[in-house]
């Protein structure tokens, strides 16, 4: 939601920028029992450094910080700066010292997220790593060494290392944070205090917010396709299984996942952390090592799952996904019925809603009429100025209470889908209402006790923690008491 206030502080936007950016930093494991105020401490972490940054090539760097097992470097900071940029973030305005004081944050967070055991996974971490250097590779056409040029890295395993630390230790702090604010709830009454405790010329003004149903025609697969896309896949089970085919190899040359296909079809599933859809969890933990599953469908299409290997909680597995196509005809017929369709509710023979729960093929929005949820605030309201581009681009010229045209949509793998849209209800921008605007207020809320939360939990950390500042960054204003003074 757009905020317009003067100077209302339950939303600390520095904070949030600590968590946007990928930062690259070195990770050494220092261990100290209390606050020593010479120099001994820095200099033992500086030859320490020292030594990580001879084994991987890099240039001597000196210690800014030490937060009980971690360290932050005097060339951290305008990485951080950086990073946060080429990730699409804003940095305007923020000074070295705001950026060391999120450093610093992040350091404590991590350094107790380990002291309390927090697990993470490391196989998740591998996924981040492989996803961001695809991302930052298509930002150097491709080119590993200009990468490593560019993060100035000896070789591809140094920088992979290096960014398995950094996710590691990101993953931690964000972990532990929300470890402190997990038990946090707040009530009517809360909600009620904090809105009336806000003056009135300094409340906050809520954008113009639109509600959006769809109807959504996709057109049908016959059944002699999906058979030939089975027999396909029961084609390359039998090649493994019976004729000792490589499951990878298939997967590299006819799987239709772009996010798997390049490595074989390989993904890492974790009991405790379900993120698949439940059809592949569910034939992928049901399988042993080495067994290949029968075809089965998804939301995606039709799949072959191979366990490589269980390692605990973990599941190696390797996929294949083929899609079935639809026919010219098929894709005429969809148009056609959405247009029939259409024309129904113009004529007012049947609302939008009502056509929605009838005929739409969009089960998510379907029983709600065909209303869209906001994925952010997981409520119907969208506000203007922070829609999605491409849902923005689709209803800006509709007029509040009438039907547009019929559309035609075709995601990233070729799949293609016809629908029509109506702004169900309009809400112009106004100054924030108690009754109105309760949900947001009470996120509002929510918001700044969670952030009051973080503070007391750091407040007390800090000076339970090992923490050495050195150099320039003595000199800085913290919000915290990083100098324990």
């Amino acid at each position: 939601m757009l905020l317009k206030t003067k100077n209302l502080k339950f939303i600390n936007n520095i904070k949030h920028i600590a968590f946007v950016a990928i930062t690259l930093f070195t990770v050494n494991i220092l261990t100290a029992q209390e606050i020593i105020e010479d120099e001994e401490e820095v200099a033992v972490a500086e030859t320490k450094a020292s030594v990580s940054n001879v084994q991987t090539g890099k240039k001597v760097d000196g210690v800014a910080a030490v937060v009980g097992d971690y360290i932050v470097l005097d060339s951290d900071v305008e990485k951080e700066r950086e990073q946060i940029k080429a990730a699409g973030g804003s940095v305007e305005g923020v000074e070295d010292c705001q950026l060391f004081g999120l450093m610093l944050e992040k350091k404590l967070y991590a350094h107790h997220a380990i002291q309390d055991s927090i697990p993470v996974s490391d196989a998740e971490i591998r996924q981040s790593v492989e996803y961001q250097i695809q991302q930052f590779l298509q930002q150097t056409n491709g080119s590993m060494d200009r990468l490593l040029e560019f993060y100035n890295m000896e070789d591809e395993k140094t920088f992979r290392n290096e960014m398995f630390e950094i996710n590691k230790a990101n993953q931690l702090a964000a972990k532990m944070q929300a470890k402190i604010v997990e038990g946090v709830e707040i009530t009517p009454e809360e909600v009620r205090t904090f809105f009336n405790n806000i003056p009135k010329d300094e409340r906050p003004t809520f954008g113009t917010e639109l509600k959006v149903a769809q109807i959504v025609a996709e057109p049908k697969v016959s059944e002699e396709e999906e058979q030939r896309i089975i027999d396909r896949l029961k084609q390359f089970k039998t090649d493994v299984v019976e004729n000792g085919a490589s499951f990878r190899s298939k997967a590299i040359l006819y799987s239709e996942d772009p996010g798997s296909a390049s490595r074989g079809g390989k993904y890492t599933l974790n009991r405790k952390q379900p993120k698949m859809v439940r059809e592949f969890r569910q034939v992928a933990f049901a399988l042993r090592e080495g067994e290949v599953s029968d075809p089965f469908k998804t939301d995606y299409g039709y799949h072959i799952i191979m366990l490589e290997k269980i390692r605990g909680q973990e599941y190696d597995v390797a996929h294949i996904l083929l899609t079935p196509k639809v026919s010219d005809e098929a894709i005429k017929e969809a148009k056609e019925r959405l247009e029939k369709i259409r024309q129904r509710i113009v004529d007012g023979d049947i609302s939008f809603a009502d056509a929605a729960r009838e005929a739409s093929d969009e089960k998510e929005t379907r029983a709600d009429g065909g209303q869209l949820i906001n994925p952010t605030t997981q409520d119907y309201n969208f506000e203007l100025t922070r829609m999605d581009p491409e849902l923005y681009a689709q209803i800006q010229n509709v007029k509040d209470g009438e039907v547009s045209l019929v559309q035609r949509e075709e995601d990233r793998t070729g799949k293609v889908s016809f629908k029509i849209l109506m702004v169900t209800d309009r809400i112009d921008e106004h100054e924030a209402d108690y009754a109105r605007d309760f949900l947001k207020i009470k996120e509002l809320a929510l918001e700044e006790k969670k952030i009051k939360e973080i503070e007391k939990w750091q407040k007390e950390k800090i000076m339970d923690t090992y923490i050495k500042i050195s150099g320039k960054y003595r000199d800085c204003e913290f919000s915290n008491n990083w100098l324990k003074q």
